[in-house]
């Protein structure tokens, strides 16, 4: 397992929460908010099951990532800071 830097971390993480706000259409403002322990599948209503794919394609196409069908669960997308730690690990690899 690779070390991800704290800059690596930064840009990942900046990254993410642009996606998000890109995708779901949510406010900058919202996101900006989110911790790690926000809650996303089940409680964002704009992500839904339709929207989770627009989502995961966006990952990989800004953070040069391939997710693969085995990763995608409810734990990944359960809280912003279980998607930051994937994409951190997935970038680092």
């Amino acid at each position: 397992m690779h070390e991800v830097s704290p800059s690596q971390a930064r840009a990942s993480d900046d990254i993410l929460r642009e996606i998000l706000s890109d995708v779901l259409a949510l406010s900058p403002e919202r996101v900006a908010a989110f911790d790690a322990d926000t809650e996303l599948f089940g409680a964002l209503p704009e992500l839904d099951s339709q929207a989770v794919a627009g989502l995961l394609t966006e990952i990989e196409d800004r953070c040069d990532i391939i997710i693969e069908d085995e990763d995608v669960d409810g734990e990944m997308l359960e809280t912003y800071g279980a998607l930051l730690a994937y994409v951190e690990e997935k970038r680092a690899g």
